[in-house]
């Protein structure tokens, strides 16, 4: 065993890798920065952050930095845990099974854009992102990219450029975030949508944008955003 392994982890840094690997073993994805640092009572997703690095730093923790819920546990981790027999197949599939999602074009998280027909754009079947299916919780099925332009949904992490992964559906629960089909001007926007009596309101994530207020029958979900591929500079 190297000598960066001789150093017991700190209490905090402990706590992190338990609940890291028993996350996995209830949901079959990672955490989130936020997730984690509720569940161990670090209140400072930097702080969260440096002892995540400090994991990787010890080969017991992997980081897609620009991947939403991008860690997963390293082979001495599970070690460590004399774990390799008892987590779930789909988990150890996932850590190396790659999913290559379709990415479809571009969706406004804004103002409604027109789509026409009801297609995202057209698109080139070559074009695509690849993500851990370890990402994906559920059906990894029927999964689809769009980049999103706008700032509508910055205070959901959801900025200009990024890419969110979503799965095809033409339902969604309260308070899911959605791609709509807004029917009576054919036009489509990224947005949470509620259901609100009579009518459905479609709430950007940004206090300077309003609410779009709609009748049920003028909505159709295209999909449900699963994960946030993030974009940096």
């Amino acid at each position: 065993m190297s000598n960066k392994q001789d150093k017991p982890l700190s209490k905090r840094q402990q706590k992190i890798l338990d609940y890291i690997y028993e996350y996995l073993q209830e949901h079959s994805r990672p955490p989130t920065i936020r997730e984690i640092g509720s569940a161990t009572e670090i209140t400072s997703t930097s702080v969260v952050n440096y002892n995540l690095q400090r994991l990787v730093e010890r080969d017991l923790v992997e980081r897609e930095a620009e991947v939403s819920r991008g860690l997963r546990l390293s082979d001495e981790a599970l070690k460590l845990f004399n774990a390799a027999s008892a987590i779930p197949q789909a988990i150890a599939d996932g850590v190396a099974k790659m999913l290559r999602v379709p990415l479809l074009g571009n969706i406004v998280a804004g103002e409604p854009i027109e789509v026409g027909n009801n297609d995202f754009s057209t698109y080139d079947e070559e074009d695509a992102v690849e993500i851990s299916a370890s990402m994906i919780s559920g059906r990894q099925d029927k999964l689809f990219a769009l980049r999103v332009s706008g700032e509508s949904m910055i205070d959901a992490m959801v900025n200009d450029g990024d890419i969110v992964v979503m799965r095809q559906q033409e339902t969604a629960n309260n308070g899911d975030m959605v791609a709509v089909w807004l029917t009576p001007d054919d036009t489509t926007t990224l947005k949470y949508l509620y259901y609100e009596g009579d009518r459905i309101r479609l709430q950007p994530a940004n206090p300077t944008m309003e609410p779009i207020y709609v009748h049920p029958e003028q909505v159709q979900v295209q999909g449900r955003v699963m994960m946030v591929l993030r974009q940096t500079a």
